[in-house]
């Protein structure tokens, strides 16, 4: 069983620093960070303070929100169906929910559960519905929403929530409990996680809460923030929880799908098929597979990065393991947009024995000339609400994101990447379609993928 608290088998003196260092230029209020060995936690600590007001520090057990960490939640939730012979990742989803429709589609059957585990199914990011609580209302919002889809299932990545929330009802109709009562009973309380709820009424009777806030950069300032009633997107953002509660699930991947508790969560086979089946490649170096990010042989060292970040006003997250190693890492904050999953990579870097500052990939401005980053210039968004807009001051390639401006570079044919906060982010675009020569016949891409979300580029942008 894992241990509770801290047993230090390294220096972690630098790492503190560096997440010193980047609270203050990232406006970070407080955040925490645990990490655990194969059987204790090896190292666990607060940084800053919960609230502005009240200057209460953080700890190891203070509660942020976990935001999109929760997907793999949820598809273990599913693993556990599969497990029981109620489902496989390859079936229909209209197997299960039988008025599922995409607008466009031309066969259904093709969109398998894999696929809204993984954001492939080829629907865009759609504009947030949060007033919707009933699942089966988020299936005719699917249904009967205005949207053009990206391409065939499996054909392009694309973080898209509305997809994904319908593992939730998949997960209802095959166990006859509400989504947030099995996640409760088959997940947070058999691991052991006492200070993990999807419930916020849970919240004030736990105590010891961050506060969420976002800054604003304009004005210079933080803003207090109400914890978010998600709605129906409880399912791929709902748990609520503290870094040592995170440690304890993070032993249900390591231990072949054993909780810290010595309750069996799901099968060993079912937990390495959720980070090593097949999956559509999200970065330079990365997969997205069900509910996870992965990074095989991260940095030649043949160790394997397992992951997943997340974010919502209030909340910057990231989570992960490296199964070869035994080392599960968690770092929650309580600021928007903030580089949660750099001081995750910091800290396994720390626990790897690597340079603290090793990257998963990093992109080399390849001398783009002025004629060639113009091809990336328009105007570029998604009904979720994310846009960007490329365009050249002179010979410089800017980018315009949420009133900021960045100078971009070319690390490739059809990528570009800026710094931000620290980190590079990265924009690859799509000039082409499958069975098409040239999507634009101006040359121009008809997409990007921002991070994690396909942008499209606007109808008439010149540039």
């Amino acid at each position: 069983m894992i241990g509770v608290y801290v047993v230090k088998t390294r220096d972690w003196s630098e790492f503190e620093d560096y997440v010193a260092r980047t609270m203050e230029e990232c406006h970070i209020v407080g955040a925490a960070v645990a990490v655990a060995g194969p059987k204790d936690v090896i190292y666990a600590k607060g940084f800053g303070v919960k609230d502005l007001e009240t200057k209460e520090p953080v700890d190891p057990e203070t509660i942020f929100g976990c935001a999109s960490v929760s997907k793999s939640f949820t598809a273990l939730a599913v693993t556990q169906l599969a497990d029981k012979g109620l489902l496989t990742v390859d079936d229909p989803v209209t197997e299960h929910i039988p008025e599922f429709r995409l607008k466009g589609a031309r066969d259904m059957e093709a969109v398998k559960v894999r696929h809204i585990l993984s954001h492939t199914t080829g629907l865009p990011p759609m504009a947030r519905r949060q007033e919707i609580t009933d699942l089966d209302e988020h299936v005719r919002y699917i249904a009967e929403a205005d949207y053009e889809l990206l391409g065939e299932p499996g054909e392009y990545f694309s973080y898209c929530n509305d997809t994904f929330l319908l593992s939730g009802l998949i997960l209802q109709r095959k166990s006859g409990q509400i989504y947030r009562r099995y996640m409760t009973y088959r997940i947070l309380d058999p691991a052991g996680m006492n200070r993990s709820t999807y419930n916020l009424e849970e919240l004030e009777k736990m105590g010891n809460l961050s506060t969420p806030y976002i800054y604003d950069r304009k004005e210079g300032k933080h803003k207090k923030q109400p914890w978010p009633v998600l709605g129906t997107y409880e399912v791929g953002g709902g748990v609520r929880s503290c870094v040592l509660d995170l440690m304890k699930y993070g032993q249900i991947y390591l231990n072949g799908g054993v909780a810290p508790t010595g309750e069996r969560i799901a099968s060993a086979e079912g937990i390495r098929r959720m980070y090593t089946s097949p999956m559509y490649q999200s970065g330079r170096k990365t997969c997205y597979h069900f509910g996870l990010q992965v990074t095989p042989d991260y940095a030649d060292t043949g160790f394997t990065l397992v992951e997943h970040g997340g974010s919502q006003p209030g909340v910057s997250s990231n989570f992960g393991f490296v199964p070869e190693k035994g080392i599960t890492v968690a770092v929650l904050t309580n600021v928007t947009g903030v580089p949660a999953g750099a001081i995750w990579l910091a800290a396994v870097n720390v626990a790897l024995g690597l340079p603290i500052d090793t990257k998963r990939s990093v992109e080399v401005d390849r001398g783009a000339s002025p004629s060639e980053l113009e091809r990336f210039t328009g105007l570029y968004r998604c009904d979720e609400g994310g846009q960007a807009e490329l365009f050249m001051d002179g010979d410089r390639l800017i980018v315009r994101r949420e009133g900021l401006e960045f100078e971009a570079k070319a690390s490739d044919e059809r990528t570009v990447f800026y710094e931000d906060m620290g980190q590079q982010q990265v924009f690859r675009f799509y000039f082409d379609r499958p069975g098409e020569k040239q999507a634009d016949p101006a040359g121009k891409p008809w997409a990007v993928l921002a991070g994690s979300r396909m942008l499209r580029r606007a109808t008439g942008a010149t540039g």
